[in-house]
């Protein structure tokens, strides 16, 4: 069975805005300054502890750290949908590999019960599998999420895809020892990208071209 794993944060879902919206809640309950949208740009692909530690420079208390974290969290859990979308041409993607049999799962550092929530709400009837960080599995780049999915699905990794947009994605793939094609359209500026990835999406349109051809979908 074929079964294309994505990432969800500037893969599927544009979810930049609501990102920055919470990080700056968070900093400025707690007194520091305020990021630009293109500082937690940069900032994201590694989990939520890490966006935040990064918004404020690597430099922090651990305790205050862990309230930041709760009241990050609370804040997001309520707002998360307010500006996040699917990409233009996305959902045509995973109708495309629905109708042929494919299983599509998502593998994601967003806190697991954030990724659950938005896939059910814009992905319902495509996602068979949604699996955000859940302690004490280890987060990507560690292939463990990877395994628990195929395993789920019971799909092998010989007839597998990973689909993301950052370096943490091509290098999850390759612990786990499948193919990974990054998206340009996500967070992650596109020449790092090439300069590390030989399959690069510009489109939705491409993407679907390089899964039938990855995975010889006919």
């Amino acid at each position: 069975m074929k079964c294309v794993i994505f990432d969800l944060d500037g893969t599927l879902l544009y979810t930049l805005e609501d990102l920055f919206n919470a990080v700056n809640y968070t900093l400025e309950h707690f007194g520091y300054k305020k990021r630009t949208l293109e500082e937690v740009r940069n900032f994201v692909g590694n989990g939520i502890r890490k966006l935040l530690e990064r918004s404020l420079d690597n430099s922090y208390d651990e305790a205050e750290l862990k309230l930041m974290l709760g009241v990050f969290m609370e804040y997001y859990s309520k707002n998360a949908a307010k500006c996040t979308r699917p990409y233009d041409g996305i959902e045509e993607v995973l109708k495309f590999l629905k109708e042929k049999g494919v299983k599509i799962a998502v593998n994601s550092n967003k806190y697991d019960a954030a990724v659950k929530k938005l896939c059910e709400k814009y992905f319902k009837g495509y996602i068979l599998s949604a699996a955000g960080e859940i302690p004490p599995i280890p987060r990507k780049p560690a292939p463990d999420g990877i395994f628990r999915i195929l395993r789920e699905l019971n799909c092998k990794r010989e007839d597998s895809v990973f689909v993301g947009d950052s370096l943490v994605d091509i290098q999850t793939a390759k612990n786990a020892n499948i193919p990974c094609i990054s998206v340009s359209w996500g967070y992650c500026p596109k020449n790092v990208l090439v300069s590390n990835n030989k399959y690069i999406a510009n489109t939705p349109a491409e993407l679907k071209k390089l899964l039938e051809q990855i995975l010889t979908i006919k």
